[in-house]
């Protein structure tokens, strides 16, 4: 069973509650609800993470590359843009990591430096993302073998 890391970085506390027309009335439970469903169908075994504390994302990621996960899926949020150290260490790990953002970044005129260290995107698709990075994600591992 491939084991994923989920991050849900900076202000991702705050879905549900503040810019709802950005990203909907859904709650970070509620995505983390979704997100367990979707691994369930899958066959993934998913660690979910919060922080909004960028020395903590990292310091994750650094662990799942000892603890030997197969993959992570961030939603940067608030770590979008403006955080060399969090690149370095998604660049650094031994696994692939997808960025994943519930609406489309591009819409709002944001570029995201996270997506040029990250080896697929998924933007746009809601809550569904998250079932198409973890699908993506089993095809890359399979590639692998």
């Amino acid at each position: 069973m491939a084991k994923v890391l989920i991050v849900h970085g900076a202000g991702m506390n705050m879905r549900g509650k503040a810019q709802i027309d950005v990203f909907g009335p859904m709650t970070l439970p509620e995505y983390d609800e979704h997100i367990r469903k979707y691994a369930k169908e899958l066959g993934v075994e998913v660690e979910i993470f919060h922080s909004n504390l960028e020395g903590e994302v990292i310091n994750k990621f650094y662990a799942a590359h000892d603890a030997g996960v197969d993959a992570a899926i961030i939603n940067p949020a608030g770590y979008t843009t403006g955080h060399p150290a969090l690149m370095a260490a998604i660049a650094q790990v031994r696994f692939p990591t997808v960025e994943l953002h519930i609406s489309n970044p591009a819409r709002r005129g944001r570029d995201s430096e996270i997506a040029r260290v990250s080896r697929a995107v998924v933007t746009g698709c809601g809550i569904f993302g998250y079932y198409l990075a973890m699908r993506g994600i089993l095809e890359m591992l399979a590639a692998k073998k």
